[in-house]
């Protein structure tokens, strides 16, 4: 709820900043490896912007996938877990280089 609430105060701060009175809808990158499930942030969002610009705003959720940078292979690698070795040698850690964000992105206000 705290991440989601956060979002919100974002969204306002934006609202007071640009002069809109609601955003229609908000569009964010979530990384697969994040430790927030799509369905959590959509509940949670719905009942943190009552009474906000940002209510009755379409929530878009872009799930973005995992990738870790492989020292050994010198290349980036899928990710489905964080902590994982390397697919193609074995090796670790990786560096996660994608899979961990959750970024607003992109408002679309009236």
């Amino acid at each position: 709820m705290s991440i989601t609430e956060e979002l919100v105060l974002l969204i306002e701060a934006q609202a007071l900043q640009h002069g809109f009175q609601r955003a229609a809808r908000v569009h964010v990158k979530l990384g697969a490896l994040g430790h927030v499930a799509p369905e959590a942030l959509r509940f949670c969002f719905d009942a943190a912007a009552r009474g906000t610009p940002a209510e009755g705003a379409c929530l878009d959720i872009h799930v973005v996938p995992g990738v870790g940078w492989c020292p050994n292979c010198q290349c980036g690698v899928a990710l489905n877990e964080r902590h994982a070795p390397c697919p193609r040698c074995g090796s670790g850690p990786l560096r996660l280089e994608a899979g961990d964000e959750l970024q607003l992105t992109e408002l679309e206000v009236e």
